[in-house]
């Protein structure tokens, strides 16, 4: 390699101290609606950060953008340095995605579901077998590899859709309300999950949710509302700045609108 090559590679190369993942001045409509309205939000290398927002705040625009689904037209988001309309490729190699809608093959067994996926990512047959080995251990899965996706439970379908997620070891996971349509207990355990991932691998999280008792007080929050961040912090400075007693109040008084409470659909665990 001269030095020229070297210098091409430097140059691409993210710098270290960017965010995991950066959202700025992000806009999109659909027709004469605006679903997002000048959206900027980071989410640190190695954090997690809750994007708190109600049905119809633009989460799932935000996603579809974040995830290329949709082209971004008016602003700019990077995956660990990478543009993802100028180098996609790069960028959604260090993105890991977990719908809101389940996408598993129900008739593929777990493994292969995993499998299938490796693929995607250009991993070969062996590093593939490996990494689906290892993150079905990750979410303690291990003994249901063979089993068809259909013989799940909600809270195992979702678990293995995480592991999917992180079968090409990306340093970046949004998951888009992942806990919707399962009981409390398998709420909180999926919950967990992901932070103990979070911590033991370094993976940058943004996770999408209407629910406060997902939110801990450490967690970066971003308020989203009507397309619109409203505030960004961690929750003691979302609480100061709203000048409310909980976060359940802050986002009363920063939205106009109250937080549903707590779902208990019982999916199964």
């Amino acid at each position: 390699m001269d030095g020229s090559d070297l210098a091409e590679l430097t140059a691409l190369a993210p710098d270290p101290g960017t965010p995991a993942l950066s959202v700025e001045g992000v806009s999109h409509s659909y027709g004469e609606r605006r679903a997002l309205d000048d959206v900027s939000l980071a989410v640190p290398r190695g954090g997690f950060a809750a994007l708190l927002g109600l049905n119809g705040a633009g989460k799932t625009t935000l996603f579809s953008l974040i995830t290329r689904l949709f082209d971004t037209r008016h602003g700019r988001i990077t995956v660990q340095g990478f543009d993802v309309a100028r180098r996609p490729s790069a960028a959604l190699a260090e993105l890991g995605v977990v719908f809101q809608a389940r996408t598993l093959d129900l008739d593929l067994s777990v493994r292969d579901n995993l499998l299938y996926h490796a693929a995607l990512h250009g991993l070969g047959h062996r590093r593939a077998q490996a990494r689906a080995a290892a993150v079905l251990e990750d979410v303690g899965l291990t003994e249901r590899a063979r089993d068809k996706a259909r013989r799940l439970s909600g809270g195992q379908m979702r678990r293995v859709e995480i592991a999917r997620a992180l079968i090409h070891e990306p340093s970046v996971l949004v998951l888009d309300e992942p806990t919707v349509g399962l009981d409390v207990a398998s709420k909180a355990a999926i919950v967990e999950q992901v932070r103990a991932l979070s911590r033991m691998r370094g993976v940058a999280v943004l996770w999408a949710t209407h629910l406060l008792d997902e939110i801990e007080p450490g967690d970066h929050v971003i308020v989203l509302h009507l397309g619109k961040v409203l505030a960004a912090g961690e929750m003691s400075e979302i609480i100061a700045l709203a000048q409310a007693p909980d976060l359940r109040s802050a986002f009363r008084v920063l939205t106009g609108t109250a937080v549903p409470a707590p779902e208990t659909e019982d999916a199964g665990a």
